[in-house]
């Protein structure tokens, strides 16, 4: 049978030239069979009353259905819950009733399938192809067929048939039947007019939304949210990595590359039995969690306090000096509303409470390292993956992973910072479907800015980077470095190499957060992919702009945006010089060029 990763969705072969079939049934005896004149023999193993029940059919058929029902054989592998004479001739019945003749001979293999579907008969599929939303063939006049299982749930049927809807394609006819596999699943036939282009996209689409009904939200009980096509492509798929177009989604980005349960033996804590066992409560914290659920809170431990309060102790000490303005101003809250002290280790629900208050970030446990692809697409929806486990006791300096010391006094005061939150999310829009060489490239230049920036402030250079802002021996020497400080070009530094285990090689600074911002926006217009995506605020989804009709439908939310604008600027009782500052300033950050311009006006 086909495994999860297949999501159980099955194409239904047609094609002249396909692989010659294997029918298997339980028993001793083998017997050959002639196969079509194109195809390659094959070893075939079937019941013990094989040969008498071949004998009685090439008696009472003539020889040309005979070849016919022996082309039929395809890639399945049969096994059958009726005697093998039950099986020839109800075959030779529907293929009569269908008009067939001896000229179909090796094509119309998905009949076969077709007729096992329709009378209930046991099959399965252990030699096809991996489901790509490729495998889509023609049948007879232009009709197209697609099996697939769903959870016995309310509404699963509902949102697979909407895309069918959404693609413009006729439904002509709907099957079901338990599945034989899963007791808790229905298998769908469902039979469509439509040409092969168009269903590689319903194909794809109907795979994408049958993994989310068919995992983990199934088990839970929960179906999400049908995805509309305006949150998704009207372009061709097969070039475009995945990316997920709802915040529900990440709960399908969660790909650890590094540490979770398991150490490297240089890791401090590799021969710590008791220090594993509690990484192992984390990742299972972390693996579990699902999006809208509170982030359960944690009762650190005496140890595991003592390192925070270490490590809070000398940093603090180190960020009135170092640290940049922005960073500094949300300190205060952090200690009145998160609990930011000594002694106490915050926990992730209260500081995701005050960031989505801030700036809608949100925070969403992860057990280790993620891919870069993830992560990032974390970032698009306004979402920090963080870790809940911290660095072990014997070396409160130094560590090889991202911790709770990382991420709570690195990222969260600058992710409570409205500019730098939006620079993170640009850079997680940026990208969705984009290459994996443009995605390791957006993360190199996340590493030397959200991580290991700099800027220039009052003439002297401040940390910003998380990564620096979380290690005393790393910030002191990046800030006296000063040979391997250089000025942040995208161009350049998304080839520089990223160091985990030692300082950096080069450090880059920026003068402000809005000219990394405009830098990584000139950066970003050099990422090929066929449309643009904006985030949806009141829906939490990202919309896929591929066509005119979506962009004249941002412009027309725009426009709204600009005339309460407009109307604010006239209420201002300012001198006139702020006034016309502003103005200035919506003409610059609007300002599309004067090619730009002609193209849209011409």
């Amino acid at each position: 049978m086909m495994d999860e990763e297949d999501l159980n969705l099955y194409i239904l072969w047609s094609r002249d030239n396909a692989a010659p079939l294997d029918l298997h049934e339980a028993g001793e005896h083998e017997a050959p069979m002639a196969m079509d004149p194109v195809a390659q023999p094959t070893t075939t193993s079937f019941g013990p009353d094989f040969a008498a029940v071949m004998g009685v059919m090439l008696e009472s058929q003539q020889r040309s259905m005979s070849a016919l029902i022996e082309g039929l054989l395809g890639t399945m592998t049969i096994s059958f819950g009726k005697a093998i004479s039950d099986l020839t001739n109800s075959i030779a019945s529907s293929l009569k009733k269908k008009h067939l003749t001896s000229r179909m001979s090796g094509s119309g293999k998905s009949l076969l399938g077709l007729w096992l579907y329709r009378s209930g008969e046991k099959w399965s599929q252990n030699h096809s192809q991996k489901f790509k939303g490729k495998a889509v063939v023609e049948q007879a006049q232009g009709r197209n067929s697609v099996v697939f299982s769903l959870k016995n749930q309310v509404g699963g049927l509902a949102r697979a048939l909407q895309v069918f809807q959404d693609m413009g394609v006729n439904v002509v006819h709907i099957e079901s039947r338990p599945s034989e596999s899963r007791k808790s699943e229905y298998e769908i036939l469902v039979e469509v007019e439509c040409d092969n282009k168009k269903m590689e996209q319903v194909v794809t689409l109907l795979r994408r939304e049958l993994s989310a009904i068919n995992m983990a939200q199934c088990e839970d009980g929960d179906i999400p949210p049908y995805t509309p096509l305006s949150a998704t492509a009207s372009f061709d798929f097969e070039e475009i990595p995945w990316f997920p177009k709802r915040i529900q989604d990440l709960d399908k980005a969660q790909n650890v590359l590094m540490y979770g349960t398991e150490l490297d033996a240089d890791h401090p804590g590799f021969k710590d039995p008791v220090y594993r066992r509690r990484r192992e409560t984390f990742s299972s914290i972390a693996n579990s969690y699902k999006y809208g659920q509170p982030i359960p809170r944690v009762q650190y431990t005496p140890v595991e306090i003592k390192t925070w309060g270490t490590v809070f102790r000398e940093l603090h000490k180190l960020y009135v000096k170092h640290a940049c303005k922005e960073y500094l101003q949300n300190w205060p809250e952090l200690v009145r509303y998160c609990g930011y002290r000594e002694d106490n280790i915050p926990q992730l629900q209260d500081l995701n409470t005050y960031l989505k208050r801030k700036t809608g970030f949100q925070l969403r446990p992860v057990s280790g390292y993620l891919s870069p692809r993830d992560f990032l697409s974390g970032l698009a929806f306004r979402v920090f993956h963080c870790t809940q486990y911290i660095r072990h006791a014997s070396d409160p300096y130094y560590t090889p992973e991202p911790d709770c010391c990382h991420e709570l006094l690195g990222h969260m005061p600058l992710l409570a910072n409205p500019s730098f939150a939006q620079f993170s999310q640009e850079l997680g829009l940026t990208s969705l479907g984009a290459s994996d060489d443009d995605v390791n490239k957006l993360a190199t230049l996340y590493f030397f800015t959200v991580e290991f920036g700099l800027c220039k402030q009052d003439g002297e250079l401040r940390v910003y980077g998380a990564g620096l802002l979380s290690s005393i021996a790393e910030l002191q020497h990046a800030i006296s470095a000063k040979e391997k400080v250089r000025k942040f070009d995208p161009e350049k530094t998304c080839y520089e190499e990223c160091i985990i285990t030692a300082f950096q090689n080069v450090y880059f600074y920026t003068d402000s957060f809005e000219e990394a911002k405009e830098m990584m926006r000139a950066y970003a217009k050099n990422i090929q992919r066929p449309f643009g995506v904006r985030y949806n605020p009141y829906t939490q989804s990202v919309e896929v702009l591929s066509n005119a009709q979506k962009i004249a439908a941002l412009a027309s939310e725009l426009r709204g945006d600009l005339c309460i604008v407009s109307n604010a600027l006239r209420q201002i009782d300012a001198r006139e010089d702020t006034v016309e500052n502003i103005a200035h300033m919506l003409q610059d950050g609007l300002d599309l060029g004067s090619e730009k311009r002609h193209e849209l006006n011409g």
